[in-house]
């Protein structure tokens, strides 16, 4: 047999298809066409952004409930030379095929909520520019908690 397998993975969930060329008189491009259609659609079903990136969804190790954003205690050495520890809300991103960004918001400075705030407006904000929008399924349930859209 000949044709197209389509896979999509998101959140623990999975579809997949397989989109054989002979329901398409044998033509490969007329059949890839469908297979990339299919994908899209199991995408939208799923939620998931059409990105050729790969798009990480819940994740149990992650207390915050939204990846890319992870509550830690940094240690720092001070002018004295004393070792001092800052709890802070990590945020981290793609920056690249190779690179990566992080960033921190001091709770100490802003506050619980407050921090968990700036962490997430800057996790959307780099989702919008790594995918174009926020993904919307990170969020739904994070949103109504704590943070404002």
């Amino acid at each position: 047999m000949h044709g197209w397998y389509v896979r999509v993975r998101f959140n623990h969930q999975a579809r997949s298809k397989f989109i054989p060329d002979r329901l398409h008189d044998g033509n490969r491009e007329v059949s890839l066409g469908a297979a990339v259609e299919c994908r899209n659609e199991m995408e939208r079903e799923l939620g998931r952004p059409r990105t050729d990136w790969a798009v990480v969804g819940r994740n149990p190790r992650n207390s915050t409930g939204v990846a890319g954003v992870r509550r830690v205690v940094k240690k720092y050495k001070g002018k004295d030379g004393t070792i001092h520890l800052n709890e802070v809300y990590e945020v981290s991103w793609n920056a690249g095929r190779e690179r990566r960004g992080r960033t921190s918001v001091s709770i100490k400075k802003y506050g619980e909520s407050s921090a968990f705030r700036r962490a997430c407006a800057i996790r959307r904000a780099k989702e919008r520019q790594m995918y174009g929008e926020p993904v919307m399924g990170k969020w739904a349930q994070t949103l109504s908690k704590v943070c404002a859209a």
